[in-house]
Order: C-alpha cells, then structure tokens, then sequence
C-alpha cells in the first residue's frame, strides 16, 4: 500500500459540487445572464487579480484584512473581493472606448478570507449589473433595476418575494435635520433593526450618543408604513426642512411612479424605510429582496445608487446604479432548505447510443445527426452486458436509449427506451430527432 496517498479535501469556506448539483447551480447562472442580456446588458469580465494599489486604493477595515494579497517578483497582487471595484477600474481605463450609460453585468468568482461558517465562502459567485452614467444618470435607472430583479427571481421559478427599497437621501437628510452627527454608524443600526428589535435599536442608537427622543424619532420614522405613495405622503407630512431629505423624497415618489409601467405587482415591490445597506457608497436608492417564504435565509439581492463609481480612479462624476446576486449562498441555503433540488439527472446528454457488435460507425452517424439536430447525445464505447450499460443510464439519469443493432441497421427503425416510465416506441431516427426535440 502506498505511504504517501494524500487524503482528498478541500479548504474550508469553499464549495464543491456532484453533477446533479452542479448542473442545477449552472441552470440557475444561465437563467440570470439570460435575463440581464434580455433587458441589454453588455457582458464585461476582468481578471481575478487585480494590482493591489488599485483594489485597496478606498478599502481599509474589515475589507482589507478579508483581502488575499500575495507577492509574485516585484507585483502586490491582491485577489479580488468583489465586482464592483474592477468595474471601477475598468470604466476608468476604457472611458474613451465605451458607450454611456454603461449598461455591463459580471458573472464571476470572488475571494474573501472570512472566518468560515455555515453558508458563508471564501470564494464565491456573484451576478452582478450596473448602469454607469456620463456626469449624470436619470432616476427612472432606479426604478429599471427593480424591473430586473423581479423578472430575474420570476425566471428563477420565485413567485412570493419583496424587493424593499428606500432611499440613503430620506434617512441622511433627517438625520441632519435632528443634529446627528455619525450618520454611517446610524445607518448601520437602523440596517440591523429587523433582526436586533425595536428595543436594541434604540439602545445602539443611544450608546452612539443621541438622546433618547432622537432616537424614538428615528425609530417613528422608519415604522412608516403603507403603499409606495402612502409613504411619500406621510413623509411630506412630517414637515422635515432639509434639502437632502427633499431631494430624496423625491427620487422615491418618482421611483415609485415608474414601477407600475414596468409591470411589477404590487405583491412584489415594498418602501421599507428601516433599508439603509451598510456600505458608505450608496448614496440614493438601495434594494433589498427577500424570499417571503424563507425570511430566514435574509436578503437574496441587494444594492443602490452610488453618485460616483471611479472617484479613486478617475476625475470625471460617474454616477451610478446596480445590484449584486450571491449565487453560491443563494444556491446553498436554497439546497439546505430544499427549496430547490436537482433534476434527478447528473448529465446534460438526452439520448444514450448502445451499439451491438458491429454496429458502432452506424452509432457514431446517428449521434452526429442527433447532435446536429441539438440533442445531447453519447455513445455507448465500453464492453460488458446490457443491464451494466443501462444501468449507466439509469444511474446518470438519461432519459433515453437507443439500442442498434443488425436488425436496425436493416430496417432503420430503432427501439426508443424511455428509461423513466420503461416504455418503448419503435420509431425512424427522423422520429425520433423530432421527439426529442420537444422534450
């Protein structure tokens, strides 16, 4: 016995799937590219690593301790962390070549050395979109963003989910108004109160400084609640004088009066003015989506609108605004659930090919054609008895066999297997094509 066999692991933080797995996860990223590009988003990809200079030229905290950095000769080289900050730089570099607003999605892997944990990785996928705008970006973006979403989570097969949102302005300006001076802390608090409660919100809220009636005005504010424009109207009720908070309302009354015209139900579309996103650069609308079904597994899509993306990079105001999908843990905590499950295939072929002796070179022609005609289709190379090759398939999950033979080859008339219900159907290979075309 060999010594030296090292066991087969992987590190954690990192996910790994079997094929049933793996093609139910890549069903899933080709339903959300399929839906970007339908609403016309340009398909961008940037290295995974980035020149640490440029990916850590803002970050600092917790960002930065979670970056992968690493020498390579003279190069500070760091993996990126996310999406957002390679588009910063991409749209930098390449001002003069594109077309604005720049309407890109990202679908890729990022790293973060995270202290692992159920549901939490250290590489990961995210799906990301934005609309980058030339000086200036029309609200009506903000309200297209929440079109994409809704119809992203549709074709994800979702039908009871609520795309939250608010507006960073509404909450700044009213802070202002009351005198508070730690508005990031603030916000970050008021973004915890649906899972610490009414009661620790207060006391965060007062253990940052403010006076108890700040913090109950606070609190008033975001337990608003009603439709989009009962909202909008309460809140031009509330008298507050700042321009800020003004110019946020609004952005929201406006946000609100497109979301009808593209066609999202009311089911679907929420103000929530306890929505604040944590991170300092959202500065306008902000989104949050929760399967209403599962509030436990916490917001499946989130983002916001940002007034300049390239700051660190770049001189020219580049507003903007986009959302994030973090596929690998939605994936997750969607399988843990058993909310989605596999096909009951770990193959994409349809149709499996099985020649007897001296058959093979007519298999290898149907399989062309079946291929040409757009079915996934393998033959069967390997020797043994017929039960072990269909066995084969049954254990992959093909749907269908094809078994050819002397007789076949005669008459051209095959036996079609449904491997499933066990019925057969003797049919042309034409039939056959056309049948599983349609399956």
């Amino acid at each position: 016995m060999n010594g030296n066999i090292v066991a087969p692991s992987i590190l954690p933080g990192f996910m790994e799937l079997l094929p049933a797995d793996q093609m139910l996860f890549n069903k899933m990223l080709d339903t959300i590219r399929f839906t970007y590009e339908k609403y016309g988003f340009i398909p961008i990809d940037t290295p995974m690593i980035e020149k640490s200079e440029i990916l850590l030229a803002k970050s600092g905290g917790e960002t930065e301790k979670q970056v992968y950095r690493f020498s390579k000769g003279d190069n500070d080289l760091s993996l990126r962390f996310d999406l957002t900050v390679p588009l910063a730089r991409y749209v930098a570099q390449h001002y003069n070549e594109l077309t604005f607003p720049f309407r890109r999605y990202h679908i890729g892997k990022v790293f973060r050395g995270e202290r692992p944990q159920k549901g939490r990785f250290r590489e990961f996928y995210q799906c990301d979109i934005d609309i980058v705008g030339s000086e200036s970006l029309s609200v009506i973006n903000d309200a297209e963003i929440l079109s994409v979403i809704y119809s992203t989570f549709k074709a994800l097969g979702f039908q009871s989910f609520t795309i939250r949102i608010n507006n960073r302005k509404i909450l700044n300006g009213f802070f202002s108004w009351l005198g508070v001076e730690n508005k990031t802390e603030v916000l970050r608090t008021i973004d915890k109160m649906e899972k610490i409660g009414e009661q620790n919100t207060a006391r965060e809220l007062e253990a940052l400084g403010l006076s108890a009636g700040v913090a109950q005005e606070i609190i008033r504010l975001t337990k608003i609640k009603g439709k989009g424009d009962e909202i909008v109207e309460s809140l031009k009720g509330m008298k507050v004088e700042n321009e800020e908070f003004s110019t946020g309302l609004e952005e929201l009354s406006q946000v609100c009066s497109y979301i009808g015209y593209f066609g999202i139900p009311e089911d679907n579309f929420s103000v929530d003015l306890t929505i604040a996103r944590g991170l300092d650069y959202y500065t306008g609308t902000v989104y949050e989506t929760v399967l209403n079904d599962y509030p436990s597994i916490g917001s499946v899509c989130s983002g916001g609108r940002y007034d300049n993306l390239a700051q660190n990079y770049t001189n020219k105001k580049l507003p903007g605004v986009g959302i994030s999908i973090g596929l690998t843990r939605l994936f997750y905590q969607l399988r843990e659930a058993k909310i989605v499950e596999p096909y009951g295939r770990s193959t994409p072929t349809k149709l499996l090919v099985i020649p007897m002796p001296d058959a093979m070179n007519y298999c290898l022609d149907i399989s062309t054609r079946a291929r040409e005609n757009g079915i996934p289709t393998e033959v069967y190379f390997n020797e043994g008895r017929m039960g072990k090759k269909l066995a084969y398939a049954d254990k992959l999950g093909i749907p269908f066999v094809v078994v050819v033979g002397e007789d076949e080859i005669k008459t051209g008339l095959f036996k079609l297997k449904n491997m499933k219900t066990g019925e057969q159907e003797t049919l042309s290979l034409e039939e056959i094509i056309e049948k599983l075309k349609l399956v």
